[in-house]
């Protein structure tokens, strides 16, 4: 896919990582990168070389979600280039991490990276988890019936159950 194919609003769970990132306050991509890597506090739920960083924070510059806005003193010498999110940055983060997660597949992924960022950016997604809640439910339902139509043998239709029942307890835990 090219650096232009893909829509703004298109972004991809690690460039969401890194606007979230910036969302409280400016930082450099130094720092945005030792929060991606793995074993860090955000990169322990989605993780990023440092390279990927970068483009990923590239990608939020081309988008306008993200611009420079002055430079830091590194600490192996020469500076390091702040950024900043946009108005437009900050609308767009909100209304991802307002909206529940479609797919059981990215639960771990996506819906934890959604509850920490929110929670560091304090940002209320009481909401988001009602409906989040709700949607799983339907999809719960959904595939209980399909097993039910004599598919009961179905190991990825008992695999995508397992997941959801795990997903609403793990809601119902957190709230």
């Amino acid at each position: 896919m090219s650096r232009q194919a893909r829509e703004s609003h298109d972004l991809l769970l690690g460039e969401w990582a890194c606007l979230g990132l910036l969302y409280k306050k400016p930082s450099h991509g130094f720092a945005i990168a030792a929060r991606l890597k793995p074993g860090s506090d955000i990169g322990r739920i989605w993780s990023l070389t440092r390279p990927l960083t970068y483009r990923a924070l590239e990608q939020l510059q081309i988008h306008g979600y993200v611009e420079e806005s002055g430079e830091e003193a590194g600490l192996a010498g020469g500076n390091r280039t702040l950024l900043t999110i946009t108005k437009p940055g900050r609308a767009i983060f909100r209304t991802w991490i307002n909206t529940p997660v479609v797919h059981l597949r990215d639960m771990r992924s996506e819906l934890l990276l959604k509850l920490v960022l929110a929670e560091e950016c304090g940002i209320d997604i009481a909401d988001m988890l009602k409906t989040q809640r709700k949607n799983t439910k339907t999809l719960q339902r959904n595939i209980e019936s399909s097993i039910n139509e004599n598919r009961e043998n179905d190991v990825v239709l008992v695999w995508r159950r397992e997941i959801a029942e795990a997903t609403l307890r793990f809601i119902d835990s957190i709230k």
